[in-house]
């Protein structure tokens, strides 16, 4: 038993800690994943959603701090209490997720790491057998160090993951995982490959057949049945290759711009995918870095999925001198996580991506 509570501890306290890091590296990320868990049709508690990013910092700081925690054997049965209480919660947002398919992707490791849903609630289960062992061994749990050393390491842990949290919040995450990183091409993140596996369906065709309902199966094909068909039902029973990046358009007055956009040398995106939530103290700073890039000989757009109304009043109010096109919320909130931001682009990738507190960091060459 003490060596299953040393391997548990371990096992336990670097997952959290790892898995805590990920998401402290992206805490709006975080944030929008667990809007999507308290929107309406998912748990419908939409009044925590104002709340999300508050609630999505403390839950990674306190998942850091419970590795810590454990590790070092400081207060070997508040932690463990508090850690089967964390996996019991996550289990059963993993379970309802998979088994409803509401939220596809848990955010357990960020975008660093993607799970579909069952596995994410199996890698939860396992967790909580080796929290479990934790919890009826906890006397094997001895401190690493003395009680003072062991509160100064955890001092410091929490000024540590706060001043990191704060950092990502007010420039971009540390380290990039999304297919839009810097250095990234868009067009190539489109591309599905020749070889690429394909969807696989099947087909539940209903007919009628001398009075009676008659189901046939298949996989595509229509089937030979003597009867009078009623309806059929496709069920997706393996996913195909889904590209990187799949949703990305950009759309004004019904008409796609995306491949002429890309294949631009020199191209400015000011990214704000709801202005009514934008940061409205940037933007006469916004025009200024923008104006800069238009004498230089960029091509600025802005991209929202706002309504055109809502674009054109702003490019009013602050005198921009680029019009704002459409793309999908979702895809603009994964290409960058501040509201405003700018990317500036040559031929479709992404040479640099910049919060609106360092637009200061942004070069344009004549």
């Amino acid at each position: 038993m003490k060596y299953l509570v040393g391997f548990s501890r371990t096992f336990v306290g670097v997952l959290f800690i790892i898995s805590g890091l990920i998401k402290l590296n992206d805490p709006v990320g975080f944030s929008f994943k667990l809007e999507e868990y308290f929107s309406q049709g998912v748990l419908d508690l939409p009044f925590f959603m104002p709340y999300a990013l508050t609630i999505a910092i403390i839950v990674v700081i306190v998942e850091v701090l419970l590795g810590i925690m454990l590790l070092i054997g400081f207060k070997p049965k508040l932690t463990v209490w508090s850690l089967l209480a964390m996996i019991v919660f996550f289990t059963f947002l993993t379970f309802y997720s998979a088994y409803f398919n509401k939220v596809t992707d848990c955010g357990c490791f960020g975008d660093a790491v993607k799970l579909t849903p069952w596995e994410s609630f199996i890698k939860d289960i396992v967790l909580l057998i080796f929290i479990i062992v934790l919890v009826v061994g906890v006397k094997f749990i001895r401190p690493m160090f003395t009680e003072k050393i062991n509160l100064v390491i955890m001092i410091v842990s929490f000024l540590g993951c706060s001043w990191f949290a704060f950092y990502v919040l007010n420039h971009l995450p540390a380290k990039d995982f999304r297919p839009y990183k810097i250095g990234a091409n868009i067009q190539d993140g489109m591309v599905v490959p020749d070889d690429a596996p394909k969807p696989l369906y099947e087909y539940a065709w209903r007919f009628k057949v001398n009075g009676e309902d008659k189901i046939v199966v298949t996989n595509g094909d229509y089937p030979s049945v003597d009867g009078d068909f009623i309806d059929v039902e496709t069920t997706e029973i393996q996913k195909g290759y889904e590209p990187p990046i799949h949703d990305f358009t950009i759309e004004k007055d019904g008409s796609d711009f995306t491949e002429a956009m890309l294949k631009k040398d020199k191209l400015v995106m000011v990214i704000a995918y709801d202005l009514v939530k934008s940061n409205y103290d940037v933007f006469n700073k916004l025009k200024v870095t923008t104006d800069q890039a238009l004498k230089n000989g960029y091509e600025v757009i802005g991209m929202s999925a706002s309504s055109e109304a809502t674009g054109g009043a702003l490019v009013k109010e602050y005198d921009l001198n680029f019009d704002f096109y459409f793309t999908d919320e979702t895809a603009l909130k994964t290409i960058v996580r501040s509201n405003p931001a700018i990317l500036v682009l040559g031929n479709g990738t992404i040479l640099q991506k910049e919060h609106y507190n360092d637009f200061d960091n942004l070069v344009f060459k004549p």
